[in-house]
């Protein structure tokens, strides 16, 4: 009796994560007259322990929608709310490193063979995140392990080191990583951006502010660097007031902060042209 119970609980666990992955993408198509043809993958932060979906996700897609892009949000595996709370996962579950990659591969696929029927330009999809999110937007393309790639990427006060002991956010390396394999000085270079920009990396769009309390400001600085030393076209704004976790808010950060969407939005007009 307690074979089969334990057999009911482990299919019904096996089909509510079927169920949650069929349903990790949720798109917000822009009106056909406004239609831009441009797609992007939208990547909450939560230092891979949880998603921000109403500030860096829904927020984010809305905003992106009303000017005719086509947002699609990822609802990512992270770790739990233990993780991110406590510093460790309940009895050792949870998500790590790389399911959230095969999840963005995923979208990114996704959005890809989808195009036509959506009225996108399959030369202008791309993938935007914030914070843990920015530093999944950047292993879209420099871990990407699939031929569909974004054609830019805009990654927004991201995480980006997970190797440099100044600068890490400790706290979103344990999420991706796990509490034991956190101190894996190998993976630790492996997922550190910085060290894996290349040539070919697309254009990049790169956003923070000196006053970010959660993730170091030197982070951006970080990438910036490895993107100059490689010449990869990107554009880099450094704010000095905003703080952290602002997305496309209209009230969060500060009124310097949120001149991120304009200028967003001119450089990605430009960006094909």
């Amino acid at each position: 009796m307690r074979r089969l119970q334990l057999i009911i609980v482990i299919l019904l666990i096996a089909n509510s994560q079927w169920l949650i992955a069929k349903d990790r993408i949720t798109p917000y198509l822009a009106d056909s007259a406004s239609n831009t043809g441009i797609a992007i993958v939208v990547c909450p932060g939560g230092s891979y322990s949880w998603l921000d979906m109403k500030v860096e996700g829904i927020g984010v897609a809305e905003w992106l929608q009303s000017q005719g892009i086509n947002a699609f949000v990822l609802r990512y595996h992270v770790a739990n709310v233990s993780a991110y709370m406590f510093g460790y996962r309940v009895l050792g579950i949870g998500n790590k490193y790389p399911k959230m990659l095969t999840d963005v591969e995923d979208a990114l696929q996704y959005v890809y063979q989808h195009a036509d029927s959506f009225g996108i330009d399959t030369t202008r999809i791309g993938v935007m995140g914030f914070s843990a999110g920015g530093h999944l937007t950047m292993m879209s393309t420099t871990h990407n392990r699939t031929i569909y790639r974004p054609s830019f990427v805009c990654p927004i006060y991201p995480v980006v080191t997970f190797s440099d002991r100044r600068y890490v956010h400790k706290r979103s390396r344990r999420g991706a990583l796990g509490v034991w394999r956190q101190w894996n000085t190998t993976l630790q270079d492996s997922l550190s951006i910085e060290r894996h920009i290349s040539p070919d990396c697309p254009p990049v769009f790169l956003v923070n502010c000196v006053d970010d309390p959660v993730v170091k400001y030197q982070n951006s600085e970080l990438l910036d660097s490895a993107l100059i030393a490689n010449s990869v076209p990107h554009k880099y704004i450094q704010y000095q007031t905003g703080g952290h976790g602002f997305g496309a808010s209209t009230v969060k950060g500060t009124d310097e902060s949120r001149q991120w969407k304009n200028e967003f939005l001119q450089w990605i007009s430009n960006l094909n042209q």
